[in-house]
């Protein structure tokens, strides 16, 4: 009888089931989208009932569709939109409030807060993270401080918090297990990575009762078992990560210095930096990578604020193409750019500028300048800020980058690719799975629950799509390369006061 793991994948607009085979391949998808609620302008919610009965729904239409038993799931492992923030009463289940988002920026106010008097150091010393609206602490202090009554009910131990991994767990077991993971912890700017703990001096200055708090577990292992009221059987749910520690997992990024991007909307990086964690002096990230270890690996993470979001724009509010798809033939029928850069700092710039008053600039444009030249700027502006975090990387870790491992929707794109191969001067490396979100917490449940025997037979699985060479003459790279610094200041000299 074929033997599968069951992954649910919890994303930002959707919920999703895949189920993996022993060869790692995605047997069968069922997607879910859920509401996306603006209560004001800034803020993101979601309903967590909905988050939950959406997951539930694309499990059972997966094994459906499949014609899979319950007998047939080996575990289920969990991934999940990050940061997310649900609290609800320990004895009915109902949340208090709808989920902030992770894109929520109600709490900007009070982050700037937490900079007037040096605490913003204290924070990033023991969790990592540059303080912001992002993550979940100052959601829940908001919460706390906004809802009638919710404050002393928290206090009275009436009431839990977790992140979307949590909310799952909690609902698959029945309320018989409230958890994380390593990955997800570090993740609310409350968990001392170091000591991999709740840090008591961070919960007091957001006054957040410890007993709202999840345990904390490393990502591989058994959190409990499915309830048999909730789908019929007791399962494991031996796996959970946020979503991209699962994908550098996915991606059997496993030892120091591999590296895997992300690109979508916008793209993440996470190089694997060993048992050490580094704390950046060029504005990444300092995370827990996922693992199987109760003393687990770290890693550096650098964001890209716009990769994907670019090709939106230039498809729906420019209007200069249909689909994502066309860029790629556009941009390959002209030899280059005609000098023209676009540095595409819509909302400011991340890592490792920093610089949030930083706008969208187009440099260099001629008469000779074509709709092609600017659609083929806009893709290599992907390729030039990842080469940015890519360096800012290599600076912190003082490891050389050996490839570059890629997945999402953009890494479908031939020509970034290889650009990217040739910008970064490193072999770019695409997996003929690009689901890697998923199978990353696929391959925790599985090492877990024996399914796979151990991270070698994993490495086998492996299968590369595509591997992109860099041809590019050094001149040239050089040459590109200066005009996308001096295209960056042009961006970043808009912001100076008069």
């Amino acid at each position: 009888m074929q033997k599968y793991i069951m992954a649910l994948d919890q994303g930002t607009t959707s919920s999703r089931c895949i189920l993996f085979d022993r060869s790692g391949t995605a047997c069968f998808m069922s997607q879910k989208e859920f509401t996306q609620i603006y209560p004001k302008p800034g803020w993101v919610e979601h309903n967590p009932m909905e988050i939950w009965s959406s997951q539930l729904a694309v499990a059972a239409e997966c094994m459906a569709r499949v014609g899979a038993s319950l007998e047939q799931i080996c575990a289920i492992g969990i991934t999940n939109q990050r940061e997310t923030t649900i609290i609800w009463d320990r004895k009915t289940g109902q949340p208090v409030y709808n989920a902030i988002v992770w894109q929520c920026r109600r709490t900007s106010d009070m982050i700037e807060e937490l900079k007037k008097d040096g605490f913003d150091q204290v924070i990033r010393k023991k969790t990592g993270l540059i303080p912001d609206a992002y993550f979940s602490a100052s959601k829940i202090a908001w919460i706390l401080q906004n809802v009638p009554g919710v404050k002393a009910r928290a206090e009275a131990g009436e009431l839990l918090f977790g992140t979307v991994d949590t909310w799952l767990i909690w609902n698959l077991t029945k309320g018989a297990v409230h958890a994380t993971d390593y990955t997800n912890a570090s993740r609310t700017m409350l968990f001392d990575i170091h000591r991999l703990c709740w840090d008591s001096e961070i919960l007091e200055r957001f006054g957040i009762p410890a007993c709202l708090l999840p345990q904390v577990k490393p990502s591989g292992g058994i959190f409990g078992y499915t309830d048999v009221s909730v789908l019929g059987r007791k399962i494991p749910i031996a796996g959970a990560a946020g979503d991209q520690q699962a994908a550098l997992f996915g991606q059997c990024c496993f030892e120091q210095g591999e590296v895997k991007n992300t690109y979508g909307t916008g793209c993440f990086l996470l190089m694997n930096t060993g048992d050490r964690a580094i704390e950046s002096k060029s504005g990444l990230l300092t995370t827990v990578a996922a693992g199987t270890e109760e003393k687990p690996q770290y890693a550096l993470e650098g964001s890209v604020f716009v990769a994907g979001a670019g090709v939106q724009w230039l498809r729906d509010s420019m209007r200069m193409i249909e689909s994502a798809a066309q860029t790629q033939d556009y941009s390959q029928s002209v030899e280059d750019t005609a000098g023209v850069y676009v540095v595409p700092a819509f909302a400011g710039m991340g890592a490792p500028y920093w610089n949030q008053y930083a706008r969208g600039t187009a440099v260099g444009i001629t008469r000779g300048c074509t709709k092609e030249h600017f659609i083929r700027a806009v893709l290599e502006s992907v390729a030039y800020q990842t080469a940015d975090v890519l360096g800012a990387m290599e600076r912190d870790s003082g490891i050389r980058l050996k490839s570059l491992k890629v997945d999402g929707g953009a890494s479908a794109n031939d020509f970034l690719m290889q650009f990217q191969a040739d910008i970064v001067d490193t072999s770019v490396h695409r997996p003929s799975c690009i689901e890697t979100t998923a199978l990353g917490a696929a391959y925790l449940a599985g090492l877990a629950t024996g399914y796979w025997k151990d991270k070698g037979q994993i490495r086998e699985n492996w299968q590369i799509g595509k591997v992109f060479q860099p041809s590019m003459e050094e001149e040239r790279r050089r040459r590109l390369l200066k005009g996308w610094k001096k295209a960056v200041k042009c961006a970043l000299v808009w912001a100076e006061e008069d």
